[in-house]
């Protein structure tokens, strides 16, 4: 695979598992030197990177924590020296229920984690990008920040407030050589739909009925369309909301 990523860095939250793991494998494979950032220590995307003869780091960082990001974008400079792409990634899925049963604490943990977390993300990452005078960030979203859900008000509150963060930063520093963009997954094989499936083969039917394309997508799929919203291909895309999705808000 050619090296376009060659002397660059990137940062992966939630990068120990699903999405995460293969955008930071993805970044690794382009030549980037790659920060694993997550809640949860789970050494195998670094391993797997580092054991492929790529170059990677990991940090335990809580998004939700302004001293925790600030430590991870820190640790990113004091390693590497510069920060050129971030895939702003970490996310929970809450719990389910009616916008009624919703309870505060799920309303707080899910907008901290999921809003809250992104707009700390970008608050330390664009300095540094502004220093360089260049930069691509991409956030995660959802499908379900472009089409309600019913039973996941916080969850579906998220999304839409990080496409609409999305778009802010993408204005505030388009003139500033600083890309901003969100990828908005429908149904993919991920730890998250395992959850929300209980890995019950009925249960991930129904999930797939409701994909026109007819299958879940992989992880890899998503990926591949944030490293190239990263790349110099995707130097005249900036404010998008690019559903990966299988054709799914078509419908």
């Amino acid at each position: 695979m050619e090296k376009i990523f060659n002397n660059k860095v990137a940062i992966v939250t939630g990068g120990s598992f699903g999405i995460g793991r293969a955008a930071a494998k993805a970044f690794a494979e382009r030549g980037a030197k790659v920060v694993i950032a997550d809640c949860i220590e789970d050494r195998e995307t670094l391993d797997q990177i580092n054991q492929s003869g790529g170059e990677a780091i990991f940090v335990k960082c809580d998004v939700s924590k302004a001293a925790d990001v600030k430590m991870m974008i820190e640790k990113t400079i004091s390693s590497f020296n510069r920060l050129d792409f971030a895939f702003n990634n970490a996310g929970i899925e809450g719990i389910q229920g009616t916008t009624t049963d919703c309870t505060d604490e799920n309303w707080e943990r899910t907008l901290g984690v999921n809003l809250k977390g992104i707009w700390l993300c970008m608050k330390y990452e664009i300095p540094y990008m502004l220093k360089q005078k260049s930069g691509a960030i991409v956030n995660c979203a959802s499908i379900a920040g472009l089409v309600g859900f019913p039973g996941l008000p916080a969850y579906v509150a998220s999304k839409h407030g990080v496409v609409g963060l999305t778009k802010t930063a993408a204005l505030e520093f388009a003139k500033q050589n600083i890309r901003v963009n969100a990828v908005c997954p429908g149904v993919i094989k991920t730890p998250m739909i395992d959850r929300f499936t209980g890995k019950d083969k009925a249960a991930e039917k129904q999930f797939v009925a409701m994909e026109p394309i007819g299958r879940m997508g992989e992880p890899e799929e998503v990926a591949e369309v944030v490293v190239w919203l990263c790349s110099d291909n995707a130097s005249f895309v900036t404010g998008d909301a690019m559903a990966v999705d299988g054709g799914w808000i078509a419908q």
